[in-house]
């Protein structure tokens, strides 16, 4: 498998025998849990009082919580584009979440009914992404979830894009719906030798909208979790595996199944909301929108709590790395009340913003072979750190510089590994000089040098000393228009255009 095109070609043998060589054959697991719409404040070990968050709480008490860890993006596309390509979003192509479905032209898959394909703007194939380094390792890859890097049919899905097995949506926008009409499927070793359409028989035979709805039976959230946790059932001690497990708990809508989790949070939040749906939404409406939507973070918690339990039970615990965190900050969506929880952790601004509560993530780190209990670290992080991280655990001395494309004008990556903060050794940990973001959607740019943070908002620029004003209140940009020349110089030395995404430069 050629994982670049340019000036030089790598394979996928030629890498995991470097990796190989350089780094033995004891490289831990990876279990990369990235849930969807978590607020930084919404798990009981960062704040959380109103919801149970056992098992993650215990993730961060057997390893590092960070305080400082952030979002590639405050929406989901261009956040997880952040993640596989180690760009941020002045650099990469997707920094967005831009739909193909309502353009596209129906398709047949198999036996079933013609649909519009589904999906978003593709990662750009020139560029290697997350999946497709791991498997240049030796790794086995596997992803369950969400995927947004690309439509259905697309130059960039799952089975091309470095992924042996994957179970979930392909378009992140069907993923509002917990009892949609089909989920999408890569498995070989299951006869699926491209991405499939799965069609929920016993949902499509009700109504998606309205009363009738209640009778859908095939809920997503446990349907992808089952996927899941059968092919981690079916890893071993002879190859390293890498688990994308990207589950759309807790983003709206707020529906699932009735049971003892969501009982439990309607005795406790007696007095509730009932969310009537809104004129063209997408979503139901909802009765007891409180107790629901802490039930998707409880249920979440539970799920996390099954993986730690298969990995003992396989005797793989030891030397797994298991990372938990969100996509973006919170949302309010379909009934969702994130004033109610506190859900923005103390900061300032939800998704689609710039300000710290859009993009400002938990990220917790448990890795029992390295990494000593109980620490919290506020070494600042963001997504596209995670590459360069991997590759370090992984002994790839080469990276970034042996994968620089020349095709691509000025290809890039923008992470800095902190396998050092992991590994505790923190005399060697580097440090960024800034960390970079931009949303076309709400014309929103954020630059955070140490703790200057700069929001430039519609080509204004605002700005605050996150030392002593996390919450983002006090616009200090008149004060000391050094720092703000400063900060909007690094802008324009990183913002590349694109015409897909534009944002107003100050």
């Amino acid at each position: 498998m050629n994982l670049l095109k340019g000036s030089r070609i790598l394979t996928a043998g030629t890498l995991g025998a470097a990796a190989l060589a350089a780094a033995g054959t004891d490289r831990p697991n990876i279990v990369y849990i990235m849930c969807d719409d978590m607020g930084y404040g919404d798990l009981g070990c960062y704040g959380q009082k109103l919801i149970n968050t056992p098992n993650i709480d215990s993730l961060a008490a057997r390893g590092i919580l960070f305080t400082q860890a952030y979002a590639g993006s405050p929406v989901s596309a261009p956040s997880r584009a952040s993640l596989m390509t180690g760009q941020h979003s002045g650099h990469g192509h997707v920094r967005g979440n831009r739909e193909y479905w309502p353009q596209s032209a129906p398709v047949k898959y198999g036996n079933n009914t013609d649909y519009s394909v589904a999906g978003q703007e593709p990662y750009d194939t020139r560029h290697i992404i997350l999946p497709e380094l791991m498997k240049g390792y030796g790794y086995r890859t596997g992803m369950f979830g969400k995927w947004a890097g690309g439509y259905e049919g697309s130059a960039s899905t799952p089975d091309k894009r470095g992924i042996d097995e994957f179970y979930g949506y392909i378009c992140q926008f069907q993923a509002h719906l917990y009892y949609p009409n089909f989920l999408n499927r890569y498995s070989p070793a299951a006869g699926d030798t491209t991405t499939v359409r799965v069609v929920l028989d016993e949902n499509i035979e009700h109504p998606m909208f309205g009363e009738g709805y209640r009778n859908r039976s095939q809920y997503s959230a446990d349907l992808i979790h089952q996927a899941a946790m059968d092919w981690l059932d079916r890893q071993d001690d002879t190859t390293p595996f890498f688990g994308i497990f990207t589950y759309t708990l807790p983003h709206a809508e707020l529906a699932q199944p009735s049971d003892s989790i969501v009982n439990a949070y309607k005795r406790k939040f007696f007095t509730d909301k009932t969310w009537g749906g809104q004129e063209s939404s997408r979503y139901n409406p909802v009765e007891h929108t409180h107790a629901q939507f802490a039930a998707m973070i409880t249920r979440l918690d539970s799920y996390v709590g099954e993986i730690v339990d298969k990995l003992k039970e396989k005797g793989l615990y030891d030397n797994t790395i298991v990372v938990f965190t969100s996509d973006n900050g919170p949302h309010e969506e379909g009934g969702a009340d994130p004033e109610f929880f506190g859900r923005d952790g103390k900061l300032r601004g939800l998704k689609r913003q710039c300000y710290e509560g859009g993009i400002r993530i938990p990220y917790i780190v448990s890795w029992p072979e390295a990494i000593a209990p109980g620490q919290v670290s506020d070494h600042q992080l963001a997504f596209y750190d995670v590459m360069p991280t991997l590759a370090d655990i992984a002994g790839d001395i080469s990276f970034p510089q042996a994968y620089i494309n020349s095709e691509l004008d000025g290809d890039c990556f923008d992470g800095i590994s902190f396998a050092p903060t992991l590994r505790g050794d923190s005399a060697k940990q580097k440090k960024h000089e800034f960390l970079y973001w931009e949303f076309h959607e709400t014309d929103q740019i954020g630059v955070r040098a140490g703790d200057w943070k700069l929001v430039v908002k519609r080509g204004t620029p605002h700005l605050y000393n996150l030392a002593t004003d996390i919450h983002e209140d006090n616009d200090i940009a008149a004060k000391h228009p050094d720092v703000v020349k400063n900060m909007i110089e690094i802008i324009r030395r990183e913002h590349r255009d694109n015409e897909l995404f534009k944002v107003t430069l100050p």
